[in-house]
């Protein structure tokens, strides 16, 4: 019988995607967490405004926290606006945040977010990944194998 599918996650509207991760982590698992925002936070998400690209997560204590993410300011805000890089929570399972702390405290893993984006009901989401950093010559192994997957896919259109 085969093994089945991982699922993927409903998303919507994907705001904020963290491309370079994929290149620089080796991908284990994915986790899709909740996220604490003010509300000219989710303001800003809506008009498609965010950066993850040197975000990271960690766990402290009983929670998982969103580290230098940058939502900048809503341009129509007034005095009650959010600071642009600050720490937000994210909210995840017990049991989840459990695991991720063992992954990270004894395996030397590391919380990188891939995605942020609003899902089905209009909730903003995160799309987290526990991954093992790739070195310099992973990394050069890892572009020979797609480079050489491409090539063979184009074969194999143009004889068939």
């Amino acid at each position: 019988m085969s093994r089945p599918k991982p699922a993927t996650f409903d998303k919507k509207k994907i705001v904020a995607e963290n491309r370079r991760a994929r290149f620089d982590y080796a991908i284990d698992t994915t986790y899709e967490a909740g996220i604490v925002l003010s509300g000219t936070e989710v303001k800003s998400l809506r008009f498609g405004e965010g950066s993850i690209a040197e975000s990271y997560a960690e766990v402290k204590g009983d929670e998982v926290w969103l580290v230098n993410s940058n939502i900048p300011e809503f341009s129509h805000g007034n005095r009650f606006n959010h600071e642009p890089k600050r720490p937000r929570k994210l909210l995840l399972h017990e049991r989840e945040i459990n695991k991720l702390h063992g992954a990270v405290a004894r395996e030397g893993m590391t919380l990188v977010p891939l995605t942020v984006y609003f899902n089905g009901q209009g909730r903003a989401k995160v799309e987290l990944a526990l991954a093992k950093g790739r070195k310099a010559h992973d990394k050069r192994e890892h572009i020979k194998e797609r480079e050489w997957k491409r090539e063979a896919g184009r074969v194999l259109r143009e004889h068939s």
